[in-house]
């Protein structure tokens, strides 16, 4: 049986996929910091590869991706890992595409850009409700 972490045990392990590179190799430096141990992905792809070979606690998902939409991806990390939890990140002019991935299985959503504290609760919030 899979422990549930919390911020006081051992690392979080999340997967952070999104293209933009720069926003995630701020994101997973910041959260890295903070108890939060990221594997990055750069694309759809990259993110399933990773997901193939790890377990992760959480995973952060770009809805607006150059290879692959976010919704495709969210679908096949929920046939691979039902019960791993995704927060979905969205433009402001996509919040609709976010409610349609809650509706596929995804635990919430964030508006981007979002404060690295909102993404820390959101993480923590998300992770505490699989207990």
């Amino acid at each position: 049986m899979h422990k549930q972490k919390n911020r006081f045990d051992e690392p979080l392990k999340l997967l952070l996929v999104d293209d933009e590179k720069g926003f995630v190799e701020i994101m997973s430096k910041r959260l890295s910091k903070r108890n939060i141990q990221v594997t990055k992905a750069l694309s759809g792809i990259e993110g399933i590869q990773a997901l193939r070979g790890e377990d992760f606690d959480v995973a952060v998902l770009d809805l607006k991706m150059e290879d692959m939409d976010g919704l495709e991806v969210l679908k096949i990390f929920k046939t691979m890992v039902p019960q791993m939890p995704v927060i979905m990140l969205t433009g402001h002019g996509s919040e609709e595409a976010a409610r349609e991935g809650i509706r596929l299985g995804a635990f919430d959503y964030l508006t981007k850009p979002c404060e690295l504290e909102q993404l820390i609760q959101k993480i923590y919030e998300t992770v505490g409700a699989r207990r």
